[in-house]
């Protein structure tokens, strides 16, 4: 699938440019040397992330058609991502916690390198709700953010910051999971985490582009990136509070993040600026049996995917 126009390309040139100033120096002196440009973040392949999500189907479809907590599905899940992670060199460990009478599991994958004393963190929900296989909810977010974490792998990217990734369960079942890994963080760590980036839904089939608010900073990286597409966003309200940034914000850690939209449904205005279908759901198969690999619309993932990857990039150096 031919890739989707990006802001990469603009961004790199902007910050590629640089000014040699002169004059002033001692006679003789050699000038300094010219500050090498942080390298921009790559161009995120769809088709690498469509891969991923494929995966994640078939895992629910051999597991009772979902990947919910607890269940085989989810622990297949897990193991997929992880050993995709290992392979690539990243050091990973599992979080184990319990909800709803069930064993549950969160993955955090940490890649070495960086200020250990400033981490910035992306992550995403793994598990699905019984009723379907979670493509859409949360696989695009869990498939975007694996991808973008191998594209860190195959660059040799060393970033100024430590970076982390993390998987989460039983999100589904009231953010259960993250909020495990928040309150096992004593004050001092969670002090480190400079940024938590959460992406939950970003494939919707009758796609909406909804940024957080919560942190200046992080929301401007985010507004930037799809300014330089000309896309206009808006805030995200629909899942405020009820993703897995919930419980990073509530304890004083900066958040952001991404959400192409559920069950609200898409206005005129809305559909003027991003086309698709007014007065339908953003997601008609939001937690449904419908929630398959049928469910994605690739433009919004391929933009999505890409603006996780600039955020990771920028937030990090």
């Amino acid at each position: 699938m031919q890739l989707l126009p990006s802001a990469r390309a603009l961004t790199a040139a902007a910050v590629a440019v640089a000014t040699l100033v002169t004059g002033g120096s001692v006679a003789g002196a050699a000038p300094a040397p010219a500050r090498p440009a942080a390298a921009a973040a790559p161009d995120i392949p769809i088709a690498n992330v469509k891969a991923h999500l494929a995966q994640l189907q078939s895992i629910a479809t051999a597991n009772g058609g979902n990947r919910a907590h607890g269940r085989a599905g989810y622990q297949a899940s897990l193991d997929y991502v992880k050993a995709k992670l290992e392979a690539a060199g990243f050091t990973t460990r599992l979080q184990q916690f319990t909800a709803s009478g069930r064993t549950g599991y969160n993955l955090i994958a940490d890649w070495p390198g960086g200020d250990a004393n400033t981490v910035v963190m992306a992550g995403s929900h793994l598990d699905s709700v019984t009723s379907g296989p979670g493509i859409n909810d949360n696989g695009s977010g869990s498939s975007a953010v694996l991808e973008t974490a191998l594209a860190v792998a195959r660059s040799g990217y060393q970033p100024a910051k430590h970076l982390r990734f993390a998987w989460w369960g039983a999100e589904e079942l009231g953010l259960v999971g993250s909020r495990a890994y928040v309150n096992s963080l004593g004050s001092a760590e969670r002090a480190k985490i400079s940024g938590y980036l959460n992406f939950d839904m970003i494939g919707s089939p009758n796609p909406g582009y909804f940024v957080y608010d919560d942190d200046p900073t992080i929301e401007k990286t985010f507004k930037d990136y799809f300014a330089g597409l000309g896309i206009a966003t808006e805030i995200e309200t629909e899942g405020d509070g009820r993703s897995d940034h919930a419980p990073f914000k509530n304890a004083g850690v900066p958040v952001g993040g991404l959400f192409s939209g559920a069950d609200y449904r898409k206005t005129s205005a809305q559909a003027a600026k991003w086309g698709g279908t007014v007065g339908q759901p953003f997601d008609r198969c939001y937690h449904s049996s419908c929630d398959t690999t049928a469910n994605i619309d690739d433009t919004a993932l391929d933009r999505n995917s890409d603006a996780i990857a600039y955020a990771v990039w920028e937030l990090s150096r």
